[in-house]
């Protein structure tokens, strides 16, 4: 058995406490009463849910709800205003690198070097995270393989489509070995099949590896009923949970009516 099936093998148990009884797992991601604010306006305030381990979790909200916002403070390109951001019960202020080494990140902006060949990308990113040079060779032939793109190694960036690109990131953004994948807009600009191919790949990634997902997105044909959902607008939760129990509770009967109810929002505005 490799060590990544004994991993998974764990990740699948339901932990116990001494006497038995199921207790909760440590949260993939824990973001906890959290507020940002750019000068005096507010782009998040008191915004506060979990990403369990080995789950799809789907971060909905309009262009300019707070998404970015709240990865950037994840992922400490900004400074925690107010609040508490742990991964895998790691604070990020606190414990920043012991958090860090357990989290990938897809941005929505490309930030890949267009001129270098795909696994040159691989290999400048594992030197980043001092992987040595023939452990992260084997670790891009590995991840290369899952994605499909094995074919492409020695081929530059520019030359892949947009769906190519995307996949690579998630490649490169795996190569450590993460336990959680933050996700923010994967999929904007790719037509519908690199969208679908896209979201199939991470999903897979859930059940296969057992990791966490993040997957912030305004689409609502980009979430299942059976992922978790928090509905982010206007800097604000509105509503979180798994997507049947939300719409439940809200009395709509799909993901597009629940928005509108809990935002006012028309249809159609999160559609392209």
């Amino acid at each position: 058995m490799t060590t990544a099936d004994t991993y998974n093998e764990a990740a699948a148990r339901t932990p116990t406490d001494p006497a038995g009884h199921d207790v909760p797992a440590t949260p993939a991601l824990s973001i906890r009463n959290v507020s940002h604010s750019y000068g005096a306006r507010r782009a998040l305030m008191d915004v506060a849910f979990d990403v369990p381990p080995a789950s799809f979790t789907a971060l909905l909200g309009l262009n300019g709800a707070g998404k970015s916002t709240l990865f950037s403070l994840v992922t400490r390109l900004f400074g925690i205003q107010a609040g508490h951001i742990s991964i895998f019960g790691h604070d990020i202020g606190r414990a920043p690198g012991e958090a860090l080494r357990l989290m990938g990140v897809v941005f929505q902006p490309r930030t890949l070097d267009l001129d270098l060949s795909v696994m040159q990308n691989l290999l400048y990113h594992a030197a980043l995270h001092g992987i040595g040079r023939r452990d992260a060779r084997l670790r891009g032939d590995e991840v290369l393989a899952r994605i499909g793109l094995s074919d492409r190694s020695g081929s530059k960036v520019r030359d892949l489509s947009g769906g190519q690109m995307r996949r690579l990131e998630i490649a490169r953004a795996l190569l450590h070995r993460p336990r959680l994948l933050l996700l923010d807009e994967a999929t904007v600009g790719l037509d519908v099949k690199a969208r679908a191919d896209i979201l199939s790949h991470v999903r897979q990634l859930v059940v296969e590896q057992g990791i966490g997902v993040l997957w912030a997105t305004h689409l609502f044909d980009e979430i299942v009923s059976s992922d978790n959902l928090v509905v982010l607008h206007q800097g604000r939760v509105l509503a979180c949970g798994e997507v049947d129990r939300v719409l439940k509770e809200i009395g709509a009967p799909d993901i597009n009516s629940a928005f509108m109810r809990l935002t006012g929002v028309q249809s159609g505005s999160l559609t392209q």
